[in-house]
């Protein structure tokens, strides 16, 4: 079955400022993309591209077989996209929001009804349909016309589904709730990209990850791939006192520290990568180093998604003057 989408070699740039450099990417049916990246990354000057709002410089787009660079108002037919910017909802009730996008995608007005009760039903917002959204946040919180706006992207079923940010705002208990949504529509055939930059719930549904950085890909592949540890891995975090220099740099005490795969240094934690079967060694050195008061703390659990993140992201300093990163990743 053909992806139902493909980016080879997209490249735009702002004059001088390269917004995305030569990136590609598919999507088959049925899987859930993550996009990640810093705020500035590029993200959502590609996700313009795949829309039609903005042309690439160089490269191609392709939405199952259709040119999408060539042919942007046929793409935009076959693309819903949730914006990482509020939906423009102020008069309009979050029923009657839903069911006029459902109508933009070629409902009935029987079935424009029936999709916006159930997606209401799912994401938990049935007791906000009839209330009208307001000038100035009035009406609906800020969670709920997020959610809304997820609504009216996902409520009619389209090929392809492209969630900008969609948890932003969102209370923890409807935060889940979406993920199940969107794991469901991809399980169900749609294409799903989901740019974010909340690392840890992207890992949980989804089945590659195209890293960006600076607008280049720095990292593609499932999150095993990415994280590139073993599930028994540990991450090991040390939180430094402002008047003590780094003690995975020198030799702070008599305690030898454990051998570690990467290590990140953010502000005055670093986060260190190790083989659970030096777990004992790595406690020894950590309460060797809270003894002498070199550390005013530290943390062992097991390794993420995030920390491997942090190790590609953090390789250009540019954009956090506080992080530095060594890893084999």
């Amino acid at each position: 079955m053909n992806d139902i989408l493909t980016v080879t070699g997209l490249t735009r740039s702002f004059g001088h400022v390269v917004a995305n450099d030569n990136i590609s990417l598919r999507i088959p049916p049925g899987e859930v993309v993550g996009l990640l990246g810093h705020n500035g990354a590029g993200k959502t000057t590609l996700v313009s591209q795949l829309i039609g709002l903005l042309r690439p410089d160089e490269g191609t787009i392709r939405l199952g077989e259709l040119d999408a660079v060539a042919n942007p108002a046929a793409a935009r037919r076959i693309v819903a996209v949730q914006a990482q910017s509020q939906a423009p909802l102020d008069g309009l009730t979050a029923r009657a929001a839903i069911e006029i996008a459902c109508r933009l995608r070629g409902l009935s007005t029987s079935q424009a009804k029936a999709a916006t009760r159930t997606v209401a039903q799912e994401l938990d917002i049935e007791a906000y349909l009839d209330r009208r959204a307001l000038p100035e946040g009035g009406g609906l919180s800020g969670g709920i016309r997020r959610l809304t706006a997820f609504a009216m992207a996902a409520a009619a079923p389209t090929p392809l589904l492209v969630l900008d940010e969609p948890t932003n705002d969102v209370d923890a208990a409807r935060r889940r709730l979406l993920w199940h949504a969107v794991r469901r529509r991809a399980d169900e055939g749609a294409g799903v990209l989901l740019v974010t930059h909340n690392v840890t719930e992207a890992e949980r549904i989804v089945d590659e990850l195209v890293i960006l950085d600076q607008g280049k890909v720095v990292a593609s592949g499932s999150p095993v791939e990415i994280r590139g540890t073993r599930d028994s891995d540990l991450r090991l975090e040390l939180q430094l006192p402002f008047t003590e220099a780094d003690p995975t740099r020198n030799g702070s005490v008599e305690v030898t520290p454990p051998p570690f795969a990467s290590r990140v240094r953010r502000g005055r934690n670093v986060i260190l990568t190790l083989a659970s079967v030096h777990a004992a060694q790595a406690v020894k050195w950590a309460n060797a180093l809270r003894s002498d008061e070199v550390i005013g703390g530290y943390s062992l659990a097991p390794s993420s998604l995030e920390d491997a993140y942090l190790a590609y992201t953090s390789a250009n300093k540019d954009h956090n003057q506080f992080d530095e990163v060594e890893a084999d990743v």
